[in-house]
């Protein structure tokens, strides 16, 4: 089996690649190629297998219109929001408090109560989260639609097969949460006082490759279903951190100011949402759950607030002299560090905010280094690039 560098916003640790998604990347890989050689036909809008209205149908009305990026950035942030609603759907079906119709939920037992050992309000969280990605998928669409533009349909990619535990249910899912290889260089890019905007980088927390964040079946051991629900807790705040960083740099891009009102409050959202799972992923590394060993895998959840623990040899030198800060589990603010000069104070803030570090394209890549789309219809993937390309390409109007 190969090794890779697994592009994850800013990680740098090599990690080892499975060959379900190197078929995904080996698709990815295929579509960027195409689509870099339309662009230098002019065709950069060519859409393969996708229903795209005529351009001179994109708008009803010229007293509604949106500029031509606008509408591109929105429609990427609802292709997001349908992603991100679709695998919060199958966390809620299985950990969620209430169902889709908010009645009480059975879920899966055991799962649930793996959960609950991270945080006793974990299945309500659970079950907020998924409402508030509905939400954003529904409104985004409608918004789009308002403004006779055409919004964003994965419906006829639901077709990935669902588990067999016991909570599932039984219709086609468009992500795949069962052999997940989860980015964690996010918690130390928080902790650091470097910016990745500005070259920094990062290792792996810890090494989870081709992992199930949800339970494939029933009857695990103790162990086994809590390390699979710590992973689901990681999982959670890396979706949020990815939203965290994209909504402003797509803010950015926006020319029309209901637009950018429009980016700005989903935007905070999900840095909420993220606020909240950084905290509770921290009990999957923290006392009484940590140490937890996986006895099928081997996989290793260690008590971070532990000093013999706090070193990692692929950190940068100012981030090891940092010491127990880079580790400690409940230092989840974001920690001042540089910003926009290293000539600069110091800033707590978000990050990245670069579109090369967190923008379409880089959220796209790594939803597909994460695994959610093994298995899906290369068709996906060309849908999925033609919406990132155009959202990347978007620019505020009257920028130089």
């Amino acid at each position: 089996m190969k090794t890779e560098n697994i592009p994850s916003g800013d990680s740098s640790e090599t990690r080892t690649a499975s060959p379900a998604n190197d078929e995904v990347q080996a698709n990815w890989q295929r579509v960027v190629r195409r689509r870099s050689f339309l662009h230098g036909m002019g065709a950069a809008g060519a859409l393969a297998g996708a229903a795209v209205l005529p351009a001179g149908k994109v708008f009803a009305d010229d007293n509604k219109r949106l500029s031509k990026g606008d509408a591109a950035i929105l429609r990427l942030a609802a292709a997001i929001e349908f992603i991100e609603a679709d695998l919060w759907q199958q966390y809620n079906e299985l950990g969620g408090q209430v169902d889709n119709n908010d009645n009480p939920n059975a879920g899966n037992p055991d799962y649930i109560a793996a959960l609950q050992n991270l945080d006793g309000d974990m299945p309500q969280y659970i079950s907020d989260n998924t409402d508030d990605e509905i939400s954003h998928r529904n409104f985004l669409n409608a918004y789009l639609i308002s403004k006779g533009a055409q919004p964003v349909d994965f419906t006829k990619f639901e077709t990935l097969q669902p588990t067999k535990a016991t909570g599932a249910l039984g219709n086609g899912r468009l992500t795949n949460l069962q052999t997940l290889t989860v980015d964690t260089s996010w918690y130390f890019r928080y902790r650091s006082t470097q910016n990745p905007d500005l070259g920094a980088k990062f290792p792996q927390l810890l090494n989870i490759v081709k992992q199930p964040a949800i339970p494939l079946h029933d009857n695990y051991a103790k162990s086994t279903i809590q390390a699979i629900a710590n992973i689901a807790g990681i999982h959670f705040a890396y979706i949020e951190q990815g939203g965290s960083s994209l909504y402003p740099i797509l803010a950015l891009k926006a020319s029309s100011l209901e637009v950018l009102r429009i980016l700005i409050s989903i935007g905070g959202v999900e840095i909420d949402h993220f606020s909240l799972w950084h905290d509770k992923m921290g009990n999957a590394v923290a006392q009484p759950l940590a140490p937890l060993v996986d006895p099928g895998t081997g996989l290793t959840f260690p008590d971070f607030n532990d000093p013999a623990n706090q070193h990692n040899a692929m950190l940068s030198a100012a981030d090891q002299q940092a010491g127990s800060q880079m580790f400690q589990t409940n230092l989840i603010q974001p920690e001042p560090c540089q910003f926009i000069s290293p000539n600069l104070p110091p800033c707590s803030i978000i990050r990245p905010t670069l579109s090369e570090n967190g923008g379409a394209m880089a959220t796209v890549q790594s939803f597909i280094a994460d695994g959610l789309f093994i298995g899906q219809n290369p068709a996906f993937l060309e849908q999925l690039m033609d919406l990132a390309s155009e959202a990347e390409a978007a620019r505020r109007e009257g920028q130089d």
